[in-house]
Formats: C-alpha cells, structure tokens, sequence
C-alpha cells in the first residue's frame, strides 16, 4: 500500500506568544501544495534481529538515525496502543526539499499514521488521528486535514476556510540552505499582528503585498542576504505575490495561471518546481 504525503506552504506567519510549555503561539495559514514523497508498507516482513519495523529510505539523504524519523515515531506510537500491529517493512521515497518549511517531514508523519491505520483497520477517527499527529510533532496534525486551514495554537488548532486559488499557480524555490527551526523562533520577539491572517487572505491576492507577513522571513534574510534575490526575482518574474514558508528557507510565487515561467533564471544547484494550486 503507498500513499504519497505532499508538501505546504504557510500564507503568512505570525508568532503570537512564548507558551508555559516552551513553544510558541502563532497563527498562519496552512495551504497545501502537490509536491509529493512516496510511502510504502512493502510487505509484511518476517522480523530480524528482533526489529519489529525495517525501514529503508531513498531520494534525498536523510541524516541520522533511523528511530528519529518521524514515519518510524508513528508505527511506535500507534504499537503502544495496537500491540497487535505486525512487524512491518517502510520505505520513504525522499522528493521534498529537508529543512526547507515545506513540512516535509511533518506530512511524513501524519500519512504514516493514516497509512498504518488504514492498513491495519485500526479504525481511528480524523480526530484521533489529529491527536496521535501532534505528539509528533506541531505541524503534523494539519496534515490530517491536509486542506486550507486557519491555524493557532502550536499551529495545532485548525479551522478550514475556503480559499479559492484557482486561477493560480505557484513556482517553489528552494536554496538548498538548512534553517534550524528553533534558530528561527529565537530571533522572534512574539507579538499580536494589528490584522488577523485570517482576515487578510478574504482580500484579493492582488492586495496581500505588505499585509500578509511570516514573522521569520526578515530574520531569516539578515542571516542569509543572498536569499533576498529569491523574493526579488519572483516578483520580477510577474509574481502577484511571493513569501517565505516556515522558518525557511524556501520561497514561493503565486502567479496567474497563463505566465510563463522560466527554471533557467535560477541557480541550477536550486530545487524549482512549478505546482497547479489545490
């Protein structure tokens, strides 16, 4: 059984508070994008070296081991309460860009719970299934959904909204540059934005230049000047509007359907892709 998680992109980002807990507060919106990882349940595996997952991983490299990706943090997560899951083979087929605030790992997480569950018919709610998500991780649960959402919280309460971007299309630049995420949110000083994101997105696309900000960006370009040349070419590529995802350090245009985009502006080491919207 194979599912293929994709990836999203934050419409602005603002950080709204230091929690008790040690995260932070915000509120963004979450807005998925067909950018998409491969994921396998291979088979049933008969278990060696007392392993009770085998999981192997292709594409992009990931670092370190294997116990921390969050695809293997789902199947143990789930195994402490469905002891009877079997032992099982994974396989991650690595597109989406690493460290990048596409949430690329994060959407790992949450189709392997889905996966599992619908492998397995552990028969988990949407609900439940949010729950499980969070605990690994706060982008995760969104992936659930895996729709336009109004987020808060952790970016863990989550309200869909209709965002209609149709007549769009969207070019995803990634500078193959690694942002450590609580780097990032060290830099924030956490404030209320003077317009909520959620009121800021019913206006046209055309309008969001200037209004719709993601608090790490200007932090994130002082420690990186030379990602200001991403935003710069996007708009001169006839963008209507272009923003930072996450933390960084990727970078995404929004243009109308009919433009015509060119990959050979960019550095050939960049990862460019040109997606429809959802």
């Amino acid at each position: 059984m194979v599912v293929f998680p994709n990836c999203k992109i934050n419409l602005g980002l603002n950080i709204t508070g230091k929690r008790a807990d040690g995260y932070h507060n915000l509120e963004t919106i979450f807005y998925p994008l067909l950018i998409h990882d491969a994921l396998e349940i291979i088979n049933v595996a008969n278990a060696e070296n007392n392993e009770d997952i085998q999981f192997h991983q292709s594409g992009i490299k990931i670092d370190g081991d294997a116990e921390n990706n969050l695809c293997v943090k789902a199947y143990r997560l789930l195994k402490k309460d469905f002891p009877q899951l079997p032992v099982i083979e994974m396989h991650l087929q690595k597109t989406i860009p690493l460290g990048a605030g596409l949430g690329g790992g994060s959407a790992n997480g949450a189709f392997a719970l889905m996966l599992l569950n619908k492998k397995f018919n552990l028969s988990l709610s949407t609900g439940q299934l949010i729950n499980y998500a969070l605990q690994l991780g706060s982008d995760c649960p969104f992936f659930i959904i895996n729709k336009p959402c109004f987020a808060e919280g952790r970016g863990d309460i989550l309200e869909e909204i209709k965002l209609d971007l149709s007549a769009y299309k969207f070019q995803i630049i990634n500078p193959r540059i690694h942002i450590n995420t609580g780097w990032a949110f060290a830099q924030i000083s956490p404030s209320n934005p003077a317009n909520s994101l959620k009121n800021i997105i019913q206006q046209p696309v055309e309008a969001w230049r200037g209004y719709l900000i993601n608090d790490f960006e200007a932090a994130v370009l002082q420690h990186h000047p030379q990602l200001y040349f991403i935003k710069e070419q996007l708009y001169k590529q006839g963008a209507v509007y272009a923003g930072m995802s996450g933390s960084g350090s990727s970078f995404f245009g929004i243009f109308n359907k009919s433009a015509i985009l060119n990959e050979a502006d960019w550095p050939q080491e960049y990862f460019v892709k040109e997606v429809p919207a959802m």
